[in-house]
């Protein structure tokens, strides 16, 4: 491993193809033998430093269509979260399910899984049929991961009856120092980029421009206002950065006066603190109160001049969904992933039905969608949010600090790169955008 570093570093890539790979690397688990360790315990106490483990683990065969990518730095999505406290169900049932399709995908079927769905890296090796990527091109990956052998996917690659979500449905992620892909997953990494900045957009990027973009989520228009829960967030800064970009009208609703100015930062001026204002959409664990639906509302339309939104980005979930589907505007769209803070949603269908409002389910994004999204990150019009990074050994810690939501942005991680910084090779262009990139860190 130490070799293909080294060679990486030095930047003498066309050496990588030719450089022996290890049998075994450094990769960030979880033991099917630990599912039941939380029992009993509520999901916010639940720890991931307890659960997810730096382990030396076998490198896979390589199979036709794939590649072996070593993974210079990673980052923390919500989905490791969930693997790390065994929610909603322990993602080692995907794997078994994933083993059965074929004697290939067999080798997925272990005690441990290998975790992670985001990445920047170098290819090392590619499999027989691969003819876009060679040893030694840097690459960031998208988290698709599709057979393509029913015709339910050839329209849009996340129809695909064997549509899995790398790193977290399968194993072999890329949290870790090496990472098997399929070569459609692949990218070019940004330029302009390091390695960890570069290896934070990949999930919530494409989550984001499918969710409100893409004419298979809410196909956002010019003058649209879209409201977006958790502005600053992982998810919902690239949400806000999308709106921006397509000419919307940002309503960015955040939990303090730090992730307030990050919106601000970023170009919004509509802005709902709903901490400050003292939101509750819950009078108790059981029943919702439509007053603080209505209330909240009310602030939308004095933000917006009198204005319902279009478009209700939602991923909290449980927590929002009722006064989501509320505000909407007559005939808008509420558009859903994800639900952070619980899956069983519950909203009063009036508001939905009279109003002839939609709710529109999105999950990650098709390859094309991918390409779309990565594609604005090298132009420069979409940037990275990294606020803070951790070396591998401290994932724990990484995935800790986005369980209970005391982060910014997204969390990176470095795995094979020795120190953050590392990988710019379009310094001009990163000059031009540099203060927009550097806008999360250390906040």
């Amino acid at each position: 491993m130490q070799e293909i570093l080294d060679a990486i570093l030095a930047d003498q890539l066309d050496a990588v193809g030719s450089l022996p790979v290890p049998d075994h690397y450094r990769g960030i688990t979880v033991h099917a033998d630990e599912v039941e360790m939380f029992s009993g315990i509520p999901s916010r106490d639940k720890d991931p430093r307890k659960s997810l483990h730096l382990d030396e683990v076998a490198t896979p065969d390589l199979g036709p269509g794939e590649a072996l990518v070593a993974v210079m730095a990673s980052a923390i999505n919500y989905n490791t979260v969930w693997t790390s406290i065994f929610e909603p169900v322990p993602t080692f049932g995907f794997l078994r399910r994933y083993g059965r399709v074929s004697p290939l995908t067999k080798r997925h079927d272990l005690p441990y899984h290998v975790v992670g769905s985001d990445l920047a890296g170098v290819v090392v090796r590619t499999g027989p049929g691969v003819n876009a990527w060679k040893p030694g091109d840097r690459v960031v990956a998208h988290c698709l991961s599709v057979e393509l052998e029913s015709p339910d996917g050839h329209s849009d690659t996340m129809m695909d009856s064997e549509q899995r979500i790398w790193g977290f449905e399968t194993n072999f992620g890329g949290l870790a120092e090496l990472a098997l892909v399929k070569s459609n997953q692949l990218m070019p990494k940004p330029a302009h980029l390091t390695w960890e900045e570069a290896a934070s957009p990949g999930l919530v990027n494409s989550t984001a421009y499918r969710q409100l973009v893409s004419r298979n989520g809410a196909g956002m228009k010019q003058g649209d206002v879209v409201l977006v829960w958790g502005a600053s967030g992982g998810l919902g800064s690239y949400a806000t950065q999308f709106a921006l970009n397509g000419g919307a009208v940002p309503v960015c609703v955040v939990s303090s006066p730090a992730k307030a100015e990050i919106c601000r930062a970023m170009g919004a001026e509509l802005i709902i603190d709903r901490s400050a204002e003292g939101y509750r959409f819950w009078k108790d664990e059981h029943t919702q109160d439509p007053a603080e639906w209505k209330r909240f509302g009310s602030r939308i339309r004095e933000l917006t001049g009198g204005e319902d939104p279009d478009i209700v980005f939602e991923h909290p979930g449980r927590e929002t969904f009722g006064a989501s589907v509320y505000v909407a505007r007559r005939g808008g769209t509420i558009v859903t992933c994800a639900s952070t803070s619980g899956f069983d949603h519950s909203y009063d269908n009036r508001y939905l039905w009279m109003n002839l409002k939609r709710i529109i389910g999105s999950h990650f994004a098709n390859y094309r969608e991918s390409f779309e999204a990565n594609r604005l990150v090298d132009k420069g019009m979409i940037h990275p949010t990294l606020s803070r990074v951790y070396p591998l050994a401290e994932t724990g810690q990484a995935a800790m600090d986005v369980h209970t939501n005391s982060h910014q942005g997204k969390v990176g991680v470095l795995a094979l790169a020795p120190e953050e910084g590392l990988g710019v090779t379009d310094p001009a262009k990163r000059e031009r955008h540099l203060q927009a990139i550097n806008r999360f860190r250390g906040v």
